[in-house]
């Protein structure tokens, strides 16, 4: 456990002391004001959990002193008792400490960009993905998120080949993150008439949202192309020409909208989705650059990596990353989700926390 020095818990609070200055003098003003204000609010919980560890040490030197002086051997017992009690919350304290201090991602307070694609197993990993999904909307729904359909492919038998949607409220790139990768389903499907089990797959994939001024996007490295939207079969969903494919040409990345019956309303949402696709490639190659080779177990965020085990005739799902497998099934696919995904924020902290010491 990294134990953190007085010198660097002096600092924080002078720190924080001299935000608050600042706030005060009335001398702030626009954007530098903004500046101040978000790092003041960041620091505050620091400033918190460091104030507790500061505390619990200089209690444990007044009663450490007591000890070594000529006190009464009853008043010796009880600080004993109280130093032994000070060592048990101390480390905790520690913790709670280095974990304000581990350098956030600047995106987790942002909203997320859900991505859920059928894989290998046909008409049954339609299904799955649809059961994914809502199982999503359960857990958004739970936690006051919203959640925007933005495009949606859906399967003959139900469920969908591919549905992209935006979750927006507070933290929710910070819980759902870990849930880039291959989701697998073990299960007898309702058409299969032998009761064997088959096993599907779904690809999810969480990108955090992008502003206009995170990517800016220059017209003219741009190819749309307006037609007319397609339906299930050949069918027209309209009789305008509404749909767009959008074609950055840069990185030859594309994005087909056709949900909506306006072209002004795909072409919006288009770029939304481009504009975070972008937004996460540089993402991706930054933290390349500064992970070199080290790859975080839980965090690495790739899509290809089998990251959970679905078994129904077991009622049980398994994290592989963490290994981590709990028998609620059920609950877990009505967006009971909590206590799976904080396992898997805890286990990326403590490993962040082990990175420090090493």
């Amino acid at each position: 456990m990294t134990t953190i020095s007085p010198e660097r818990i002096a600092q924080i609070a002078a720190r924080h002391h001299e935000l608050q200055a600042l706030m005060a003098s009335g001398d702030l003003a626009g954007e530098r004001f903004v500046q101040v204000s978000k790092e003041y609010a960041e620091l505050e919980p620091v400033v918190g959990a460091a104030n507790e560890v500061r505390r619990l040490r200089a209690e444990l030197d007044v009663l450490t002193h007591m000890l070594e002086g000529d006190e009464e051997p009853d008043i010796r017992d009880i600080a004993r008792e109280e130093i032994a009690a000070i060592k048990a919350r101390l480390p905790d304290a520690e913790r709670a400490l280095a974990l304000a201090l581990l350098p956030r991602d600047a995106a987790d307070e942002r909203a997320a960009m859900l991505e859920i694609r059928a894989g290998t197993g046909g008409d049954e990993a339609a299904l799955f993905a649809g059961d994914l999904f809502r199982m999503y909307q359960r857990y958004a729904d739970a936690r006051g998120w919203r959640v925007e359909l933005i495009s949606a492919s859906p399967a003959e038998l139900g469920g969908y080949k591919e549905v992209v949607a935006s979750v927006t409220g507070q933290g929710v790139f910070a819980r759902l993150k870990f849930e880039s990768g291959v989701h697998r389903v073990q299960r007898v499907p309702a058409t299969e008439s032998g009761g064997r089990i088959h096993t599907s797959a779904a690809t999810v994939a969480v990108l955090p949202e992008a502003e206009e001024v995170d990517v800016q996007i220059d017209d003219k490295d741009l190819r749309i192309d307006i037609y007319r939207s397609s339906g299930p079969g050949g069918q027209s969903v309209n009789t305008t020409d509404s749909a767009v494919r959008i074609v950055h040409i840069p990185t030859g990345l594309t994005v087909i909208q056709q949900d909506e019956k306006s072209q002004h309303k795909n072409k919006a949402k288009a770029l939304k989705v481009l504009r975070t696709r972008l937004y996460e490639m540089e993402r991706e190659r930054l933290h390349a650059e500064r992970a070199g080779a080290r790859k975080s177990m839980v965090g690495s965020g790739d899509r290809s990596e089998r990251i959970r085990t679905y078994n129904f005739p077991q009622g049980r799902v398994t994290d592989h990353r963490i290994n981590l497998t709990l028998h609620r099934l059920p609950e877990i696919m009505e967006g009971e989700m909590d206590e799976l995904l904080g396992a898997l924020i805890a286990e990326d902290e403590a490993e962040r926390l082990a990175s420090l010491d090493g």
